[in-house]
């Protein structure tokens, strides 16, 4: 496959509205059509050499899944599912979503779940995205002042979520399009 992969899991379909755009900023020529992990396969991600994946934040800064109560977009099932894997290789930039009015105190945590599981994979994470212009007091998903992903606030902060997908996919894109190559 010698396009980018997107993939998300959802809660309310926000991560879906939000990997769609991406897709369509990207272009079908170089991204294929966004992937719910909640009915993806292993095989199908792992067909990819530059991947983007995304996740809402949910509870106290966990990943959805069954733990969670959560059906929608299970991205635990999925990691679980992916224990064998092996994401050596690959190059993999993650966005996830929050509230950092409501959850000022564990914003986007949940990205840093996911994250880990990458690195612990093999892969490599690019894409790291800076706090500036957020409101939070904290967020596990941050490292050396950084989110490791972009984050998006579409409850708070709707106004900045083109501008910063735009500016965030500019910045990664080259890095996933040379693993094209």
């Amino acid at each position: 496959m010698n396009k980018i992969g997107i993939f998300y899991g959802t809660e309310t379909g926000m991560t879906e509205a939000m990997a769609q755009i991406m897709y369509r900023v990207l272009g079908d020529d170089i991204a294929s059509e966004p992937a719910n992990v909640n009915r993806a396969k292993v095989s199908e991600l792992l067909q990819y050499k530059a991947l983007i994946l995304g996740a809402p934040s949910y509870g106290v800064g966990e990943l959805p899944g069954r733990t969670t109560g959560s059906e929608q977009g299970n991205w635990e099932e999925f990691l679980f599912r992916l224990d064998d894997a092996d994401l050596s290789g690959k190059r993999i930039a993650l966005f996830g979503l929050g509230n950092q009015q409501k959850y000022y105190d564990r914003f986007a945590s949940s990205l840093i779940h996911l994250y880990q599981h990458c690195v612990a994979y093999g892969a490599e994470v690019i894409g790291a995205w800076s706090t500036e212009g957020y409101h939070f007091s904290r967020s596990h998903s941050v490292i050396d002042n950084k989110f490791v992903g972009l984050v998006l606030d579409h409850h708070s902060q709707p106004e900045m979520t083109t501008t910063r997908i735009i500016g965030w996919l500019e910045q990664i894109k080259p890095g996933l399009l040379e693993k094209l190559n």
